[in-house]
């Protein structure tokens, strides 16, 4: 059974209340079923939230060490944690995908938003496309050759 890891950060655990005219009106646990429901045969969905960079960083070591994917939404980590772009950076050095989401399209909103600083060490990014964003990047990690 390969594992992949759906890690969410700050502010994420709010989804479905929180600017729901941005991010929408399901929640995490809407997210959950939706991945679960697309996962194909053999493939677990570890979905994660915190609103703690160390922990989110600790969760990432997790991935490196157990060989595992990750999915990740760094939610406002994504403009100035250089911690955790560096953490993200020993998933892809290991050889494993790490694919970056947003639900909304940061390029659409404040200026702030714009830079990524995990972008250039993702293997990818997909944003703008709602839950749908998680979909297309469980769909990528479950189709890439091991």
């Amino acid at each position: 059974m390969t594992t992949i890891l759906v890690l969410n950060g700050p502010n994420l655990g709010r989804l479905g209340s929180r600017e729901p005219d941005v991010y929408g009106a399901a929640n995490l646990d809407d997210l959950r079923v939706m991945l679960v429901a697309a996962a194909p045969a053999g493939v677990s969905v570890d979905l994660r939230q915190t609103d703690d960079e160390a922990e989110l960083i600790h969760w990432i070591y997790e991935a490196v060490d157990e060989g595992m994917p990750v999915i990740l939404n760094p939610a406002a980590f994504t403009h100035y944690s250089y911690a955790l772009r560096d953490a993200a950076a020993l998933v892809t050095k290991a050889g494993l995908p790490l694919i970056e989401v947003h639900i909304s399209n940061p390029h659409a909103r404040e200026t702030f938003r714009h830079t990524s600083v995990v972008s250039a060490v993702a293997t990818g990014v997909i944003a703008g496309l709602g839950f749908d964003s998680y979909r297309l990047a469980l769909d990528f990690v479950t189709r890439r050759p091991a």
